[in-house]
């Protein structure tokens, strides 16, 4: 069983509850205002404001989701062994370095890490809680030395 280091979600889906949330003060609005209270276009509101969050909430987990486990580093859509990791520590980042998980750049509201592969060559690791990573990056790699 892969013990995991760390992990991030990329986005819970407590998310989902933000579109009847609204509805909710919507529907409290009309009601403190002394008008009538359109309950059938606020429960309609609050379902496709729900359905519309489903695909997004979706695809930050799938896309933004990370994980270090015993079995190695997985960022978005891709995975690397934990044998192939090298060093995480004084890496420098050589311009053209290659990002993780799919993208051409480092997601939004991320900080990168480089990671040197067993190959030699830098990656950009990213996450919103960097110096996290960097540490449970830091004990795979020692995990793996011994």
């Amino acid at each position: 069983m892969d013990r995991a280091f760390y992990s991030e979600p990329g986005v819970g889906w407590v998310a989902l509850v933000w579109g009847p949330l609204f509805a909710v003060l919507g529907a409290l609005a009309e009601l403190a205002t002394g008008g009538p209270v359109h309950w059938v276009p606020w429960l309609m509101v609050a379902f496709a404001l729900c359905v519309l969050t489903i695909p997004w909430v979706y695809a930050r987990r799938r896309f933004l989701s990370l994980a270090v486990t015993t079995d190695g580093l997985r960022q978005g859509r891709e995975r690397i062994e934990a044998d192939k990791i090298a060093d995480v520590t004084d890496v420098g980042t050589p311009v053209g370095a290659r990002v993780l998980g799919g993208g051409w750049s480092v997601p939004n509201k991320y900080d990168e890490l480089p990671v040197k592969l067993a190959d030699g060559t830098v990656v950009l690791a990213w996450a919103r809680d960097v110096e996290a990573l960097k540490a449970a990056l830091g004990r795979l790699v020692e995990t793996n030395r011994k």
